[in-house]
């Protein structure tokens, strides 16, 4: 018997005398939220396709192209239409008919992967700097899979100016206001 739980007993007082290993089963465990539910799944679903390659990869191990292949293998999970340049179809937004063309992964959803990915990483014990999801590879990988699908699509993604443009419209009502001279 440990000094502690003795000394409880022994006083009479309230204090438990269950384990440490007892009481944190006893203690309510909070639920994870959506996005910490889905950043775990996340993380053990990379390592599971680490642990899958052969020859295995450790998780400590891996680098950005392991990431680019990973991201390639979850395009055949994918269910966003990516016309091809031949297809009939290319730079329609909403093609009238089928088409042969593959499923992909959206660019979206991706790179909101890619940022759950990138916090998982750093969370269990990787340096920021060495982050293989953060390097320039990755970054260039959603650009050109944002561009192509766009393209496919017909619908250029614009940045969303609408700060500037709010700004030069309030900066015009003033250029309108008549300044009176006494």
């Amino acid at each position: 018997m440990s000094i502690e739980k003795g000394k409880g007993m022994a006083e009479g007082s309230s204090r438990s005398t269950a384990s440490p290993n007892d009481q944190h089963h006893q203690q309510r465990v909070l639920p994870l939220s959506r996005y910490e539910s889905q950043k775990r799944r996340d993380w053990n679903t990379f390592g599971q396709y680490l642990r899958n390659q052969r020859p295995p990869i450790a998780i400590t191990q891996f680098n950005s192209n392991h990431v680019l292949d990973f991201l390639r293998y979850l395009d055949q999970f994918g269910k966003t239409k990516v016309h091809l340049h031949g297809c009939i179809y290319f730079g329609q937004p909403e093609p009238p008919g089928p088409c042969t063309c593959p499923l992909r992964q959206a660019w979206g959803s991706l790179d909101a992967l890619i940022g759950r990915l990138r916090a998982a990483y750093e969370e269990n014990g990787g340096l920021p700097e060495a982050n293989p999801f953060a390097s320039g590879s990755i970054r260039m990988y959603l650009r050109e899979v944002k561009d192509s699908q766009a393209k496919a699509r017909g619908i250029p993604y614009k940045k969303k100016s609408r700060r500037r443009s709010a700004m030069k419209a309030k900066n015009e009502g003033y250029n309108n206001i008549p300044i009176s001279e006494s």
